[in-house]
């Protein structure tokens, strides 16, 4: 019974070889439609240095694959390790140039973040997801349900360390939540089954751990789309 409610699978955080992935696009697509996806986000990283060209080569294969398949790839960035401050001007460039999608890299436990990132992003009207949040502060969090921010539970390992918290928040204020992989190879991508376990695992609900992999998931998608 579960199987079919949980539908195809979409994830919005996936990275290729245009950034510190390892394979191209089109592989990446390949892959994640055998595990079962409708769609997925290609977000790889990006500051100044590589903004442009990263936002051109996705949405160029983004289209070829709009018109030689059925399947979705979303064009999308990552801002990672920028300064907080310079998100909102990254964010609307990256969605000036086509990007469908913003993730901001959040303070993860994992990585040296710098502080004030979460709160810069949840206040930036361009973006879409704050990826692997780490403690965010419920302020944050409301501010990112305010917003219309989504707050990612991630099943990469490190960043997942802090997923309990981040539901746990994320429930309290009411603020929508995905489950993405930040895919870098092959075997990090996931099919829907597995993305409800890591739902399940960061202490959500049956209920909330299907609409988690579903119902926001497709409710972004047509929001960017």
């Amino acid at each position: 019974m579960i199987r079919r409610e949980l539908g195809h699978r979409i994830d919005f955080h996936v990275h290729s070889l245009l950034s510190d992935g390892v394979l191209i696009p089109s592989e990446i697509a390949r892959r994640a439609r055998v595990l079962g996806h409708r769609a997925v986000a290609i977000t790889d990283h990006v500051d100044p240095s590589n903004l442009e060209s990263v936002v051109r080569s996705l949405t160029a294969v983004a289209e070829a694959e709009r018109v030689y398949s059925d399947f979705q790839i979303i064009p999308g960035v990552e801002l990672t390790h920028v300064p907080p401050n310079s998100i909102p001007s990254l964010a609307a460039k990256a969605k000036m140039l086509g990007a469908k999608v913003v993730v901001v890299h959040g303070e993860t436990p994992a990585e040296p973040v710098e502080p004030g990132t979460n709160s810069s992003a949840v206040r930036c009207p361009d973006v879409d997801i704050l990826a692997h949040p780490g403690l965010i502060s419920l302020e944050d969090a409301s501010l990112a349900k305010d917003s219309d921010i989504y707050l990612e539970i991630s099943a990469r390992k490190g960043h997942c360390l802090t997923n309990g918290h981040v539901a746990r928040v994320g429930m309290k204020v009411g603020a929508k939540m995905l489950v993405n992989t930040d895919a870098h190879e092959p075997d990090d991508l996931i099919d829907q089954e597995y993305a409800y376990r890591v739902a399940l695992g960061a202490s959500m609900d049956r209920k909330l751990s299907l609409k988690v992999v579903t119902d926001f998931p497709l409710e972004l998608l047509r929001k960017v789309c």
